[in-house]
């Protein structure tokens, strides 16, 4: 079994998944006044990256806030550096770029777009960014295979905050973890990442990538940690589970859990999310799941079962508190209680 012994210098980040804008932005204050390096904000059907990240940054004066992850191709390249230079300017110079694709289905349902060629279309499109990002230079005329620009600035425009922002890929697939080391400046860990896929897949896959890209030195994870941390272990337990259940039912993640033979619980878990049984699919997350992908119970265990399980996986752990099936009053608590468990570990940038 893989485990962490802490020998990776550890930043430590927190990520907002779920919740509302309010407790976003409440949260990323709290992670400052307890040390964190970094705050980062999801995106989802019922969330936008960026309003949350705009409050995260401005209810903030010195923590890094990232983006884990904005949709890549939901958005143009010209709105998307839009965005991502106010948000470079609103926060001073703190954003890190966190862009994904999200699964086949969602490029192909939610977007409306083609879902083919998507580790590609991301090795194209960073390039891109950066030219756009620094606009104010000249025109930009690109004609790729995916992206198609023609851009000539009307009137003068002021130069970003800085004229590099780092960069990272969200990835599940080899393929895709190779994209985010050859043109990006780190990766973001799925939260169904384990120590053993890590070690044996994205590992490999990042130093592959970074050769093609012609890097020296290893690419950094910024890798979600699933936190689930209650006065109970049943009910830290239950909370993880719901949302270990309800990753295993996208099978973009079949061969991490392949990796792990857990054959049983995936097809229990999907037969009962298929009923629309959700306690059945809780029910169907055995303890070997738990104790792959999760950090659960009070708070002590949970810090236990972090210290053995992911110290020094990532160069960036991501700590996130369970969303499914919570509220966001609910949801806020275990998010406070995350952040106040852990803040003990978390290394000054």
């Amino acid at each position: 079994m893989v485990s962490g012994d802490g020998a990776r210098g550890e930043r430590l980040g927190v990520t907002m998944m779920g919740g509302d804008v309010r407790t976003a932005a409440a949260v990323a204050g709290r992670c400052e006044y307890r040390g964190y390096a970094s705050v980062w904000t999801a995106e989802f059907y019922d969330r936008s990256g960026t309003v949350s990240l705009a409050a995260m940054a401005a209810s903030t004066k010195r923590i890094d806030v990232g983006s884990a992850i904005m949709y890549a191709l939901g958005r143009s390249p010209v709105l998307l550096v839009a965005e991502a230079r106010d948000l470079d300017e609103l926060s001073g110079g703190r954003l890190r770029l966190g862009l994904g694709t999200g699964t086949t289905g969602q490029v192909k349902d939610w977007h409306g777009l083609s879902a083919e060629h998507l580790a590609p279309k991301v090795e194209e499109l960073v390039p891109l960014v950066r030219r756009l990002w620094n606009l104010d230079q000249g025109p930009v005329i690109h004609e790729g295979r995916f992206h198609h620009v023609k851009i000539y600035p009307t009137t003068e425009m002021p130069p970003p905050l800085r004229r590099e922002i780092p960069i990272y890929i969200a990835a599940v697939n080899p393929r895709m973890v190779e994209a985010a080391a050859k043109v990006g400046e780190g990766l973001v860990g799925h939260p169904l990442y384990s120590p053993e896929y890590v070690e044996q897949v994205v590992r490999p896959a990042l130093e592959r990538g970074a050769r093609q890209g012609g890097k020296v030195g290893s690419v950094p994870i910024a890798g979600y940690v699933l936190c689930s941390v209650a006065p109970t272990t049943e009910e830290a337990r239950r909370a993880a589970a719901a949302q270990i259940a309800f990753y295993t039912v996208v099978r973009t993640f079949e061969p991490i859990l392949a990796l792990h033979r857990f054959d049983d619980e995936t097809n229990a878990i999907r037969a009962a999310f298929k009923n629309r049984d959700m306690q059945g699919a809780i029910d169907a997350v055995s303890d070997r799941m738990l104790d792959a992908f999760a950090c659960y119970g009070t708070a002590d265990e949970a810090l236990q079962r972090y210290r053995h399980r992911f110290a020094g996986v990532y160069e960036e752990p991501l700590l996130f508190a369970p969303s499914i099936g919570h509220s966001a009053g609910p949801h806020r608590v275990m998010m406070e209680a995350v952040v106040d468990a852990f803040a003990e570990l978390r290394v000054a940038a």
